[in-house]
């Protein structure tokens, strides 16, 4: 019942366990049936879900656990529910949502620019106000990342529901039966720690996965965002089992890199050559997208469903 603007004059008024709803502007326009789709392909089984029209996830802020729930509103906003989250915590949590479904974008000069391909102007107008949605935290994306090295999404996701069952935290009771979810996602120092060999993937990306969660506890600033996109990847290519797709994927959902491109992408490759012809080269091509190529990509990936 609250814009977030006046976020501060109620924080000392939001109780535990209060349900308090939040909206959230954005500059139009906004392709909401996209977003939802992305996400709906992509929720893993316990954590998140999407249904009537609305996203909804369990969330831990400030060592506690509570639940996020996003609907479109009128007015060019969103509406964020949000329950069992400690007064202190709420304004990073609302940022963490503009964050996560790209409101804070310049859709208005990043389309009018990519207009001058014609190739992205026809997806714009198939999809207008196409966002990048990114990830829920850096720990989480990297994880989804690397689950998702050389399989398809449903696998991805199925991996991750294992890894959610297997070392995620249990949702408090409460909070189980008002939403349906029944776990958080696990923490890095759960993962660090396991032998993810069950979990039904190489073992080189149970390693990988294992490396990237001790990397991230031993620098939490690992997958900051930083202005040299290229420095970034070389960084994280560094890393074993961490290649090219993996970083730029990684810029792109993590560190919001607009230029950030998978250019490996077998998705991106096929979108292309539906829509240009079997001769079409991704690298060639993306030259004309700079510096937007994220959302070129995007366009991309959503033409194929």
């Amino acid at each position: 019942m609250k814009s977030a603007s006046t976020l501060h004059g109620h924080r000392r008024s939001v109780r535990p366990g209060t349900v308090i709803h939040f909206w959230l502007h954005y500059q139009p326009p906004l392709h909401w049936p996209a977003l939802l789709g992305f996400l709906a392909a992509r929720a893993i089984a316990g954590v998140e879900k999407v249904e009537a029209g609305g996203y909804v996830r369990s969330v831990v802020q400030g060592h506690r656990q509570g639940l996020v729930q996003v609907r479109q509103a009128c007015g060019h906003r969103l509406k964020v529910t949000v329950q069992g989250v400690g007064s202190a915590s709420l304004a990073g949590l609302l940022a963490r949502v503009r964050r996560v479904f790209d409101l804070d974008a310049d859709l208005y000069r990043i389309e009018r620019q990519l207009r001058s391909d014609a190739l992205m102007a026809k997806l714009i107008d198939r999809r207008p106000g196409l966002r990048v949605p990114r990830g829920w935290d850096a720990f989480e994306q990297s994880m989804r990342t690397v689950l998702g090295q050389q399989i398809s999404v449903a696998g991805a996701i199925t991996l991750a529901g294992r890894m959610v069952a297997g070392y995620g935290q249990a949702l408090s009771a409460p909070l189980q039966a008002v939403s349906g979810l029944t776990h958080v996602f696990p923490r890095a120092q759960a993962i660090a720690a396991a032998d993810l060999s069950g979990l039904g993937m190489p073992r080189s990306r149970a390693a990988t996965l294992s490396t990237l969660a001790r990397a991230l506890l031993d620098d939490p600033q690992l997958l900051r965002p930083e202005r040299d996109l290229e420095a970034w990847v070389q960084r994280l290519c560094r890393l074993r089992g961490i290649g090219p797709w993996s970083a730029h994927y990684l810029a792109l959902r993590q560190m919001g890199a607009a230029d950030a491109l998978p250019l490996g992408d077998v998705a991106l490759i096929k979108a292309l050559r539906l829509l240009e012809g079997p001769q079409a080269q991704l690298a060639q091509r993306a030259q004309a997208w700079s510096p937007w190529r994220a959302y070129a990509a995007q366009h991309l990936w959503a033409s194929l469903n």
